[in-house]
């Protein structure tokens, strides 16, 4: 079956893909498949697929923002996908989680329009459990392999998931979200959460920070400094680990 804004095959599509929001960080991904080949680079969505320890896994882009990430979402679930991961970027709320520093998200708040659309206000934004645990225990290791040369920390917890990258005349509350807790803020997430639990996924969520996304913490922000590259390679691997590990769970 096709998918028409994918312009994917459902007989072409693993059980297990990774989701970020640039098409070339799709490609840079694939490159560490087995076997990789690209099956269609259709709008903002491009999709690749390949082995990586013996597990078929896709890889594709969502571009920037819910609405049209949770196109992709939906399309990929449709085509037979159970499990997704994002890999991506968010700004810091805290300086405990400096640029160069990774973080599994277990939820997301739902500041975003789109998910308004979907689920009840009230209704929670959630990761999987068990993709959650592999996400952490494949960063920690990660970390602990890098331990020379990691740039920032690893952290685990709850990010925020907002529509404005800039500022406009509204302010956003980031003061409110460090307060209550959340960690970074990023775009897609919420979308993810919500697409999944609703379609029957399960869907996990590790993102590098790139800067600081609360006004307090003001600083130049640079998302091409060694330290976001390295902490980007990291996540990536991190994810592909916790893919792998998720699916020989699923076949013992």
């Amino acid at each position: 079956m096709l998918m028409p804004i994918l312009q994917i095959h459902s007989e072409d599509m693993p059980a297990y893909a990774i989701v970020c929001g640039d098409p070339a960080r799709a490609e840079k991904i694939s490159r560490k498949l087995e076997q990789a080949r690209e099956l269609a680079f259709s709008r903002e969505y491009r999709t690749f697929v390949g082995l990586y320890e013996g597990v078929q896994i896709a890889v594709v882009s969502h571009g920037v923002g819910s609405p049209g990430a949770a196109v992709c979402f939906e399309e990929l679930i449709r085509a037979g996908v159970t499990t997704l991961i994002r890999v991506g970027t968010a700004g810091s709320y805290t300086v405990d989680y400096p640029a160069g520093s990774v973080i599994v998200s277990t939820a997301a708040v739902r500041t975003d329009g789109l998910t308004r659309q979907l689920v009840p206000d009230g209704f929670p934004a959630v990761a999987d459990l068990g993709v959650t645990q592999a996400l952490i225990e494949a960063a920690r290791e990660q970390e602990s392999a890098d331990a020379a040369t990691f740039a920032g920390k690893v952290g685990v917890g709850i990010t925020v998931t907002l529509d404005a990258f800039f500022a406009g005349v509204e302010e956003i509350p980031h003061r409110k979200y460090k307060q209550a807790g959340a960690l970074a803020a990023e775009m897609e997430i919420a979308a993810l959460y919500i697409v999944s639990t609703l379609r029957g996924a399960r869907a996990g969520a590790i993102v590098a920070i790139d800067g600081f996304a609360d006004s307090d913490l003001a600083a130049e922000y640079d998302p091409h400094t060694d330290a976001v590259g390295q902490a980007v390679e990291r996540e990536i691997n991190a994810a592909l680990h916790a893919l792998a590990a998720l699916a020989r769970q699923d076949q013992a």
